[in-house]
């Protein structure tokens, strides 16, 4: 008989932010197929009404709650609403993220802020307040997507790289400071995936090419297979991991 209950999410209440497409959706989607009730997130109503519509046409168990990951009053109450609705959040996967690119020497303080407030100071706020819950009934996941550049670094995207990297080094802090509560804090890093945020580079003969000969898997990831890392950490199958990055790449940090 098969035995898959290290990986079964019933009776878990889930929040990923920037979830109403793309990544955030994938996980989410992976997150509620194995039993979670999942809370979708994003600053847009319309978006995250359809997302959990389609959820829920799946047979998924979905909810939205609508705010800015940058905007700490707004954080604290909506988030203290889905604990005192579902009883607390089990699962937190810090997804929301935004990119923009320009030479570093070109790059505008508002748009340096707003990719550092969104990417970096996002995942401090959110986990804050959904850490109290968790640090009351001394059990929780906190799943952080890094990304590639939390290694390396590219031209044009120095922002990203910097709140990338912070974002690796959060989640190491994190789980030191809260691991002896039963709480775990691991970050996923995905590679290059044909996601709404990637489309100017998709649609670049060049960038594609490269990103194909550089990847060993020869390919663009597909959303839904950064789901297995999420399910993955999400569970009790990864109890005993803590702090660590799992690079959803196709191999590409593997080699030169």
């Amino acid at each position: 008989m098969k035995d898959f209950s290290l990986f079964d999410l019933t009776g878990k209440t889930a929040l990923i932010t920037g979830s109403a497409r793309g990544l955030g959706y994938a996980v989410a989607l992976g997150l509620g197929k194995v039993g979670a009730r999942i809370v979708l997130n994003g600053r847009h109503r319309d978006t995250l009404k359809a997302a959990a519509g389609e959820l829920k046409g799946k047979g998924l168990d979905v909810d939205y709650s609508v705010f800015d990951v940058t905007k700490e009053k707004e954080v604290e109450k909506k988030i203290t609403g889905i604990m005192s609705r579902y009883g607390g959040i089990d699962i937190l996967v810090n997804n929301a993220g935004i990119q923009k690119r320009a030479p570093l020497a070109e790059f505008s303080e508002q748009d340096w802020d707003s990719v550092m407030n969104t990417n970096l100071k996002g995942v401090f706020l959110v986990s804050k307040y959904t850490v109290r819950g968790m640090l009351k009934q001394k059990a929780g996941k906190i799943i952080n997507i890094c990304s590639l550049m939390s290694e390396v670094g590219r031209v044009t995207i120095a922002p990203y790289t910097a709140s990338k990297g912070g974002v690796k080094m959060l989640t190491k802090a994190m789980a030191v400071e809260w691991g002896s509560v039963n709480i775990q804090v691991n970050g996923i890093g995905p590679g290059y995936f044909e996601t709404e945020m990637n489309t100017k580079l998709l649609e670049d003969a060049e960038f594609n090419n490269w990103v194909k000969s550089r990847t060993p898997a020869g390919r663009w990831g597909k959303p839904e297979e950064l789901a297995g890392a999420a399910v993955f950490l999400a569970s009790k199958a990864s109890d005993y991991i803590n702090g660590q990055i799992i690079y959803v790449d196709g191999g590409i940090l593997a080699g030169l």
